[in-house]
């Protein structure tokens, strides 16, 4: 694929994703948590106990900046902090039940808007793509790859995605727009 379409392809990319995202903090609970504190809860939930320097890290930011942040959840407990059994300078983050609840009760309503705007204006196949590209796009958010590291000439010899068990489903889903059956 040549670079300049692969950058036009980023950039379309790039703005769904970006009016899906105001969109959908557009549909937020008005007493719902903060952004930034509902973004830690997340990682604390899939990434499990995580030190404030890691977290800092996931998000890029200076361990400093999410002094507050750490502070609240914990004030409202919604984290837990304990000592790091490996090292005990050090201390470990958790999520507790409450941060779970917070979470649900946070994405729920953007998760009904989502389902009903899914349901009225995209067909079936179109709805599994959607959801195929959603797994595509955790998997760009893990990675490791920077403008710097990885030149877009390296994309253009690729044929085969490490998540190969992805292209048999693409292209499954896909078949209807090519005219052809899945069988």
């Amino acid at each position: 694929m040549e670079t300049d379409e692969l950058l036009s392809r980023a950039a379309d990319l790039r703005r769904g994703v970006t009016r899906l995202s105001r969109r959908l903090r557009l549909e937020r609970p008005e007493q719902g948590e903060p952004l930034l504190q509902l973004t830690v809860l997340a990682l604390l939930r899939s990434r499990g106990p995580m030190s404030p320097g890691d977290l800092a890290s996931a998000e890029r930011v200076q361990p400093q900046s999410l002094t507050r942040t750490l502070t609240a959840l914990e004030a409202a407990g919604l984290v837990a902090r304990q000592h790091d059994p490996e090292d005990g300078r050090r201390s470990l983050l958790t999520i507790t039940g409450g941060g779970r609840r917070a979470i649900r009760d946070d994405v729920r309503q953007r998760d009904a808007w989502l389902a009903a705007a899914m349901g009225e204006v995209l067909s079936p196949v179109e709805q599994e793509l959607l959801r195929l590209a959603g797994e595509l796009m955790e998997h760009l958010a893990e990675a490791d790859v920077t403008a710097l590291h990885a030149p877009l000439s390296r994309a253009r010899g690729r044929t085969q995605s490490p998540r190969s068990s992805h292209d048999a489903t693409a292209r499954a889903a896909e078949a209807p727009y090519r005219g052809e059956t899945v069988g």
